[in-house]
């Protein structure tokens, strides 16, 4: 049997040879040879697997963070588009009363200008407003008793109320309010049975009608269209008109400054300001950090002068720098840029340096090396996923970090001028009212700003992070 099988064998070894004798082989016409490149030179073999997909995917887990990212997008949104809505009052436009030209300052936030309603056929004194043929000044306020001297000011009593008594007074025949037993005297005893005299000790107002139609003093104001002029110089309310504060019917939401600035537009002006100083500051951080922070770690041969001039810069306080730039340079949105871009690169290059010095020297990336990979690749694509997470959690922080600093440049008197509102300004001018109950909303309401931005940040910031960490993915 081994016979057979040695002889099978070497018949066909005989065949295959002749069979290449009278076929030339032409490895060209079979082969083709293949260029180096360097994109599959690092490929052992091929997967599915997107490091930002899975990133992305795990971000979307965190409930809390796609909540906080919601509210700021809409805070930045609407930042935004507030100045497009109708009805804004214009941020540093002083709002005057249009009758007195009063300031209307510290006006308390509300959701509508409405101070009262009155029914249909309401007699009124009114004027029309100088400048809006639209609106009219109304009261019934048509005197009031004289505040005695030496002697107290007497009046007739017409008619007796509860709440109300008719009287007369040096020829004026009104109503005025019954406060006898705190500020009149000399009350019979049967007080309905009129007419009697009596005698005030303060300045009761007089009023056309039974009813109190004034603002503190000040107007109110009605629509034109639901008025009509009566031939003694008074109008009368055609339907239920409402009586105004201001003659608007848009409201001064958050209130007014001391100055009579609307609060609404100042908050969302200065928003955009501070956002828009702590973005270019993040931005510039970034890059700086980024850049500086790669080569320093990666690149040996730079890595003693960048140390020296990172001890050099970074033994310097920070704000000593801040507030000296301030100090020379005119305060301006640039100023402060500049003067917070200077130093806030420092933090992020240390901590990219010392990521990259970690992971410079593994396996993948002396295998990238061995295999001619180019630098450049090797940090964009092995060093720099593992600093995603370092450094998306720096960008977070570095935007309210940015508006903490404006807010404190603000404080000690060299930030931002009051003709450009920005978060650091209103809660500055806001912290001087916080000892005052009513005019607290000041400082509240940019400092809840502020607040939102600071918290979604930070939540965002580290849930990305953790999103982004390499040993966080399978």
């Amino acid at each position: 049997m081994k016979g057979l099988f040695e002889n099978k064998k070497r018949r066909t070894e005989d065949s295959l040879n002749a069979a290449l004798k009278q076929k030339q082989y032409d490895e060209d016409a079979y082969f083709e040879r293949a260029e180096y490149d360097p994109f599959a030179g690092e490929k052992a073999g091929y997967s599915d697997y997107s490091y930002w997909r899975s990133t992305f995917k795990s971000f979307l887990h965190n409930k809390v963070a796609l909540i906080m990212l919601v509210v700021l997008a809409v805070l930045v949104l609407f930042t935004v588009i507030q100045p497009l809505l109708p009805g804004q009052y214009d941020a540093l436009t002083i709002n005057n009363d249009p009758v007195t030209g009063i300031q209307l300052q510290n006006q308390a936030p509300s959701s509508t200008t409405v101070y009262m309603t009155v029914p249909a056929g309401t007699e009124l004194l009114g004027a029309r407003v100088k400048g809006d043929e639209g609106w009219y000044a109304v009261s019934n306020i048509i005197g009031a008793v004289k505040k005695p001297t030496k002697k107290p000011s007497t009046f007739t009593v017409l008619e007796y109320g509860e709440d109300w008594c008719k009287i007369e007074y040096e020829g004026v025949t009104g109503y005025i309010m019954n406060n006898f037993q705190t500020s009149i005297q000399k009350i019979p005893e049967d007080p309905y049975a009129v007419p009697y005299e009596c005698y005030s000790n303060k300045a009761p107002k007089i009023f056309n009608a039974p009813v109190n139609i004034s603002n503190s003093g000040n107007s109110l104001y009605a629509e034109a269209q639901y008025l009509r002029e009566t031939e003694d110089g008074t109008v009368v309310t055609t339907a239920e008109t409402e009586l105004r504060n201001i003659p608007s019917s848009q409201p001064f939401l958050f209130g007014t400054n001391n100055i009579g600035q609307d609060l609404w537009a100042l908050v969302w002006q200065g928003t955009r300001t501070s956002l828009w100083i702590g973005f270019v500051v993040a931005l510039f951080e970034a890059l700086i950090g980024i850049i500086i922070g790669v080569l320093w770690g990666y690149v040996r041969a730079l890595d003693r002068l960048i140390t020296e001039i990172y001890n050099v810069i970074d033994n310097i306080p920070t704000t000593i720098i801040l507030i000296l730039i301030s100090y020379i340079m005119r305060p301006s949105i640039s100023t402060l840029i500049f003067a917070m871009s200077l130093t806030r690169w420092l933090g992020m290059a240390r901590f990219v340096r010392n990521q990259i010095i970690i992971i410079r020297d593994r396996d993948y990336n002396l295998a990238s090396r061995c295999l001619g990979t180019e630098p450049s690749r090797i940090m964009l694509r092995n060093l720099l996923p593992y600093l995603v997470s370092v450094i998306m959690l720096r960008m977070a922080l570095a935007i309210p970090g940015a508006i903490g600093s404006e807010v404190f440049i603000t404080y000690i008197g060299l930030g931002l001028d009051v003709n450009t509102p920005s978060l650091g300004n209103l809660i500055n001018e806001g912290r001087k009212l916080v000892t005052s109950p009513s005019l607290r909303y000041q400082l509240i309401f940019p400092a809840i700003v502020l607040s939102v931005i600071t918290i979604s940040f930070y939540v965002i910031g580290n849930a990305f992070a953790d999103a982004a960490d390499p040993k966080n993915h399978l």
